[in-house]
């Protein structure tokens, strides 16, 4: 079983600025991957930025340049930090981690982007 704990939510302006944090807690295999999806109301979920334990990253292409997704495996935590929001990056932000044969998800945070 892995717990995932999502902070950094919140409402920004455009053009603002927030950095998310997800901590992953309980049995976690040393390889694994660990994303963000977002999914805004009336949309399906999509990959946001994902990165492996060997920090490869995976972008989503509209999102380039504005978010970086980053690890610290000590800590077992994947943060993404978010400039240059707008509003179409508003919605509720899931956490991910994928272990071997499993996913888990958090419970999801919310970003408004007011214009």
């Amino acid at each position: 079983q892995v717990h995932l704990v999502e902070s950094g939510g919140g409402l920004v302006q455009a053009g603002g600025s927030l950095r998310l944090s997800c901590a992953a807690s309980g049995s976690i295999f040393s390889i694994n991957v660990m994303g963000w999806y977002r999914q805004a109301p009336g949309k399906q979920r999509e990959l946001v930025a994902s990165i492996t334990s060997g920090g490869s990253t995976n972008n989503l292409d509209s999102v380039k340049g504005r978010f970086t997704i980053s690890r610290d495996n000590a800590k077992n935590t994947v943060y993404l930090q978010m400039n240059s929001l707008q509003p179409e990056d508003t919605a509720v932000y899931y956490c991910n981690y994928i272990g071997p044969g499993y996913i888990y998800w958090g419970q999801g945070t919310q970003v408004t982007v007011s214009s």
